[in-house]
């Protein structure tokens, strides 16, 4: 290797190296100055979990703590919120009322979402243990002071959005079972409603009293028979009374004492009538019979006694064989009439009986629906008194909550651009822009400049070489052409730089659209974090 040659070769392309080293320069130092200031403020918060033991009472909110964050980042992250921060805090330096196009608008709001950054760490478990779920927020701004200010204001939307969503899930809860409560309270007293309808409208066969009704059927089926045995015994007394009276005449009259047998029937009826009293209800039909069969015998009785009252259509007396076919007839009335109340009662019942299977099972159909209705009543009333709970636990902040940790500050100093790491790297790609320039142009150039070029391209050995001399002139107007070339790059990149950056775009927004356009978004030292 002949190094020298080299070398004389690189100091032949020196303007070459040079001009790239001071576009790079420029390009980089410019930059460095040009580029405006970003600050970054950040605030810590923590999810803390329930305050109360969940076994003594627990929230109504079984939002996860990811989840919650999730929902409170999208919500603060909306179109309407960030306009409204941005006007409220004069964020881009604009009057709070003036319109925008809606065109500026959508940039407004893309450049919030960029300048703003949420990052969530931990949660979960690991090795057993619950770890703590940790909320990272920042907002990027050109001064420090507005970088803490909507820092801060981040972090209150989030605690404010964090206590309005659990306690507006709570309040919803509760509103959900106080209304599922009354409806099931309607519910049971419209169903109550029908159940009292129906055993009002089918009282006399309902199942809960067939029982009792079979009882009276069995008694007033033996009070028939003994009816129908006393009325057989009256007609076959009343018959041969009828026989005899015709075979003999009037000789065959009931003697004088048969008056007095109903006197002492009477008294053994009333004595019975007062010793059933003691045992039975005036209502019963055993009570009924004796009182109908005492009156009848006290009208006998009275009759005997007073002779005016025993006297025919004609006002003659009557004979004691009338007076016994007149009480005879008349038991036998009240006989009949008993008969066909026994008979009507045991219609009745064996209607109510043969009635009572159905009204049994519609009774109990509505009876089941009222006790599943009723079930539902009550779990809905513990679920409201859980949700009643759950609601005071949200109102009085004892539920799982956000709570700052470290408040943001103004910081100190600019998170970017770093105007070194800008400026050397603009130095470091003007020199190797330089030197790859150089080589490009030795590499294609195949002229013969050295003894050895020409024995390698004819095969002949020289026996002496002249070099090229330029004359004094030459050398000078070479020189100043390169020198007023390298000038103009050195003060016309930076000149076009400020140029751009006042009037056309700034040069951090530039950069970051042309990395966007290339897929490159985000290799900028500019370039704003996205939100997690």
């Amino acid at each position: 290797m002949d190094f020298r040659f080299y070398f004389m070769l690189f100091l032949r392309r020196l303007h070459w190296f040079l001009l790239f080293l001071i576009i790079g320069s420029a390009v980089g130092v410019t930059l460095a100055k040009v580029l405006p200031a970003v600050y970054l403020s950040e605030a810590r918060l923590l999810v803390e979990s329930e305050q109360i033991p969940g076994d003594l009472a627990s929230s109504t909110v079984r939002t996860q703590a990811s989840e919650q964050i999730e929902i409170i980042q999208q919500r603060i992250l909306t179109r309407d919120t960030l306009v409204d921060m941005a006007n409220r805090l004069d964020i881009y330096g604009e009057d709070p009322g003036q319109a925008r196009q809606p065109e500026d608008t959508d940039k407004l709001v893309e450049d919030m979402r960029n300048r703003i950054n949420i990052v969530t760490t931990g949660g979960g478990t690991q090795r057993g243990l619950v770890r703590a779920t940790l909320m990272g927020v920042s907002f990027e701004a050109p001064s420090a002071q507005l970088a803490a200010t909507v820092t801060n204001e981040l972090v209150t939307l989030i605690l404010r959005e964090d206590v309005s969503m659990r306690t507006r899930v709570a309040r919803q809860t509760l509103e959900f079972f106080e209304q599922e409560v009354g409806r099931l309270d309607k519910e049971l007293a419209d169903r109550g409603a029908v159940i009292l309808a129906f055993k009002e409208e089918n009282q006399e066969a309902l199942p809960d009293s067939l029982e009792f009704r079979r009882t009276q059927q069995a008694a007033n089926q033996e009070r028939l028979l003994q009816v129908e045995r006393q009325e057989a015994a009256l007609i076959d007394r009343r018959n041969r009374m009828v026989r005899l009276h015709e075979a003999f005449g009037p000789e065959a009259n009931v003697p004088e004492v048969a008056r007095t047998a109903e006197q002492a029937q009477l008294r053994e009826l009333e004595n019975e009538l007062a010793a059933q009293l003691s045992i039975l209800s005036p209502e019963n039909p055993r009570i009924k019979l004796l009182e109908a069969r005492i009156e009848a015998l006290r009208t006998v009785v009275d009759a005997q006694i007073d002779p005016a009252a025993a006297t025919g259509g004609d006002g003659q007396p009557l004979t004691a064989y009338e007076i016994e076919l007149a009480e005879i007839d008349g038991e036998l009335e009240f006989l009949a009439d008993q008969k066909k109340l026994v008979t009507d009662t045991l219609a009745d019942l064996r209607s109510s009986i043969e009635e009572t299977p159905g009204n049994s099972i519609t009774l109990e159909t509505l009876e089941r629906d009222y006790a599943n209705v009723r079930v539902q009543y009550d779990q809905a009333v513990a679920n409201k008194a859980r949700a009643e709970t759950g609601d005071i636990i949200e109102a009085l902040r004892q539920g799982q909550r956000i709570s700052i940790v470290e408040q943001a500050v103004v910081p100190a100093e600019p998170e970017k651009p770093n105007r070194m790491l800008i400026a050397a790297g603009g130095v470091s790609g003007g020199i190797l822009l330089g030197l790859g320039m150089v080589f490009l142009l030795e590499l294609t150039n195949k002229g013969i400049r050295r003894p050895a070029d020409l024995t390698n391209a004819l095969g002949i050995t020289p026996f002496a070489t002249l070099p090229y001399y330029r004359t004094r002139a030459e050398r000078v107007r070479r020189r100043l052409i390169i020198f007023g070339i390298l000038g103009v790059f050195l003060i016309g990149i930076p000149a076009a730089l400020w140029a751009v950056d006042t009037y056309i775009m700034p040069l951090d927004e530039l950069m970051d659209t042309l990395a966007g356009q290339v897929g490159l978004a985000g290799w900028s030292p500019l370039a704003p974090r996205s939100p997690v």
